[in-house]
Formats: C-alpha cells, structure tokens, sequence
C-alpha cells in the first residue's frame, strides 16, 4: 500500500482524513454534498499510515449517521471489478468497519452490504468479524454455505478451512456453524474445528526453531548465525546470556561486544545493557562512533532499554549528537529525565519538528516528556505538531501534553477533541474541555448516551458529570 496524500490540514478533507474533531464541526456547517464528497473520500481511500493502529472508522460512521448519508459510494467501491485485483485488506478494511459500526447503530441497508460481501467479497473475512459482533444468528446462519463454497471439497480445501477456522478472529459465526445438521456444513465445521485444535496443540509442542548450546561461546554464535541467515537475535540472546553467564563469564562478553561479528556484538551489548555493566555507556558511544551501521543500530537500541540513573546522566552528555545516539539520548531525557532536563527536551522537540516535521516518529516521546515534566513554554510547538500532523495517535500524545502545558486547552483544543477519532484523546476531552461552552455540554451528554463509545470515555464523561453539568 503506497503512503496516503493528505490534504492540507486547513481544508475539510485534511481535517477528515487527520480525525480531527474540527473535521466534524466542519463538515456539519459545510453544504452537505461537499461534507458527503470528503467523507466518502476518506473511506473509500484509507487515509491512514497505519491503520493498525490508528481509528477512524467510529468517527466516520458517526459523520455518516449526522449527514444522513447514503451508502452508495461504498457499495460500489466493494463490489468493483477492482475487489478481485487488489485484495489487500487495507483497501476495504475500513469501509467494512465504517459499515460495522453503522449496522450497531441500525443502519439496515449498513448490514445488508455487509452480509452481501460476505457472501462474495474478496475480503469476507473482514466482513464476517463485523456481522459477528452485529447480526443476529438467522443472519449469520444463511452464511453458512456461501462461505463453505470457498473451500474446495478436498485435502487442501480442508486443511485452508482448518486454518481459517483455527485463526477466525471471531469465533461466533463457526460456532453457530458448527451446530447446523446438514452434513456439508456442520460435519464439516466441526472436523475443521478438530483439526485447528489439534494444529494448535502441534505447534506448542514443536520447538519454535534453533535454540543455542549452554554456554557463552554457544549464544554468542547463535546471535552471530541468526544475523546471517537474517534474524535479528539480540534480545532473545541477551536473556539467554544472563540465564548462562557467571561473572567469569565478563571479560569474553567484554571482547564480544568491542570486537565480536555484529550479530554476537549486537547481542553482548544488549545483555551489557540490561545487566548494567559499567563499561556497557562506553562500549555503546565507540559502537555510535564505529563504521558500521549495524552494530551502531544495535548499540542504539541497547541504550533505549538502560532506565538507571547513569543512561539518564551519559545522555545529558549525548542529546546535542545528530546522530541516532542524539534522538535516543533525547528519549531518554524524555521519558527518565529530571526537571533540570525540560530545556534539553524542548531543544530536541523543536529540532525535530524543524528537521523531520510534525510526523517523525521520534515526536512521539519528546511530546510525551514535555507533558510530563511540564514544559510550558513548549505550548506553541505542541499546538504545531496538534495541527500538522496525519497521525492520529501523536495528535492524541500531544492532547494530553498541552492539558499538561498549556492554560488555553481547556476551552480550545479540548473542546474539538471530543470528536476527535480516538477514543484516548476524546477520554483526555472529556476530563478538561471547559463546560461552560454549550456545545461541550451537549457533546457530552451524547457521549454518555452513545452505547458504542468506549467504556473509558463514558467513565470519564460521567466523572464531570456533577454541580456544573446536569446530563
């Protein structure tokens, strides 16, 4: 799946495709064709850059139900000719979710689309997990032998069957299937059932791969094989080492991780690290400063795990680096830092803002660490990053920063963040938008009311709920 194209974020599509909760605001003050025309935009074209772990389909459902719209847009965007071509999840997945949540609500012609791609659509899967937390069990029931078709009547149709009924996500359809009389569907889910189990139960008592010799040589090697045929073993090898290695052991782990093949100095660091050997801060500055990338990686990622006090003090040397040592000597200031490190994580939150933008990844615990050491000052570029980034889940990160930092969230950004896409940032709303605000009242009180809004959210709606605001 290429990268999605976001629009700009001051126009309705951008605040759409962000989650934003302006983009809702906007959309209902906008002419209904042009909100209808984003919408549809958003849903047919998953505007995520990870939608595993990013929501929108709530938040789109939800516009849906407040525009009134129609489905046909995404009906013919299941049943195109394209469905057969492109058949990874991502180009249907978050239809079929917006479709989910619009049949909770009572959309019919919602869970009739659902059940018809069921029936023929490439990603049935997806659609069958949806009606299995929705439809009743008549529904689901006339499923049945539509989705059996897919599964030739021979050895290999059945052993696909078999997976597909060991991994369902949802059991509830199977479940039901399997209760069926006829022969050609519940003899068969239950044999498919038999097998998944019997599958499972292989693979737990079947070694999961190589494992390494008892000793320090033997791990040390077997990091070093893995990172050849191209795994990557060094967690796995550090604990490994600290089940075998003594203390005569150091000095050869020493040598490993100054001198050792990179997939045995990956490893020695990482123990070296999480056992906080004295030499491990050194070993993994000249790791930073070596000509290869690799062991550098390795020595980065080591550091990123140390949580004492001296990984806190070596990175108060090490965050003006520009290098990937610098971005996780920020990190750390972020996460494990002190009052006396608020300026250097604001340094680093604005250098990154200004050399990576508003979606760098790295964002992600600089932001966290302003709001926990209470940067105030870092307000404005926390207000940036709120607007300009694409991602969902760094915008809800600095949600609850600014609640931490800046005085004016209460009745500013906390009163759109009640319809924002994700649940944590709409939890973060709910405990500090300013309810003297009328739309802030009635928003929540459709919170509380709404039986597919998350349990964290409606707790923390019902927490304000008191002398100030009678819901």
């Amino acid at each position: 799946m290429f990268d999605p194209v976001i629009a700009p974020s001051g126009t309705l599509l951008g605040l759409l495709q962000r989650g934003r909760g302006d983009g809702t605001l906007h959309a209902l003050a906008a002419p209904r064709a042009e909100a209808l025309a984003a919408l549809n935009h958003c849903v047919l074209d998953d505007p995520r850059h990870d939608w595993q772990v990013e929501n929108r389909s709530l938040y789109y459902a939800r516009l849906y139900l407040d525009l009134h719209g129609g489905l046909d847009e995404i009906e013919a965007h299941l049943f195109d000719a394209e469905d057969h071509l492109d058949t990874e999840e991502s180009r249907t997945g978050l239809a079929l979710a917006v479709l989910g949540h619009l049949a909770s609500y009572g959309r019919q012609d919602a869970l009739l689309l659902l059940r018809r791609y069921a029936a023929t659509g490439v990603n049935w899967a997806w659609a069958l997990d949806e009606l299995a937390l929705r439809d009743d069990d008549a529904g689901l029931r006339a499923l049945a032998l539509p989705v059996l078709a897919r599964f030739p009547a021979d050895a290999e149709g059945d052993a696909e069957l078999a997976r597909t009924v060991r991994d369902a996500f949802e059991p509830r359809p199977w479940r039901l299937w399997a209760e069926d009389g006829r022969e050609t569907v519940g003899a068969r889910v239950r044999a498919a059932q038999e097998q998944g189990s019997f599958d499972r139960w292989q693979r737990q008592m079947r070694p999961a791969g190589p494992r390494p010799g008892w000793s320090v040589k033997a791990v040390l090697d077997w990091a070093q094989e893995g990172y050849e045929r191209g795994a990557v073993l060094y967690g796995p090898a550090a604990r490994c080492l600290t089940a075998v290695a003594g203390p005569e052991d150091r000095p050869e782990i020493l040598a490993a991780a100054r001198y050792g093949a990179t997939g045995a100095r990956g490893a020695a660091l990482h123990h070296l690290a999480e056992s906080r050997d004295p030499a491990v801060l050194d070993l993994v500055e000249a790791a930073a400063d070596g000509d290869s990338r690799e062991v550098a990686d390795a020595a980065v990622a080591a550091y990123r795990r140390m949580c004492g006090d001296d990984a806190v003090g070596r990175a108060r040397a090490w965050v003006r680096r520009t290098d990937a040592l610098g971005t996780a000597a920020a990190e750390v200031l972020a996460c494990r830092g002190t009052a006396q490190d608020a300026a250097l994580v604001l340094g680093a939150l604005r250098d990154t803002v200004r050399s990576a933008g508003p979606d760098a990844p790295e964002l992600a615990c600089l932001v966290d660490g302003t709001g926990r050491l209470d940067v105030a000052c870092a307000a404005p570029v926390l207000r940036h990053v709120y607007r300009e980034t694409t991602s969902s889940q760094l915008r809800g990160r600095v949600a609850r920063a600014l609640a931490a930092t800046d005085p004016t969230f209460a009745t500013g950004f906390a009163v759109e963040c009640l319809w924002d896409c994700e649940e944590t940032t709409r939890e973060v709303a709910a405990q500090h938008a300013e309810t003297g605000d009328v739309r802030v009242a009635e928003r929540l009180r459709r919170l509380a009311a709404d039986p597919a809004e998350e349990v964290e959210v409606q707790t923390a709606v019902r927490n304000r709920i008191g002398p100030d605001l009678q819901v």
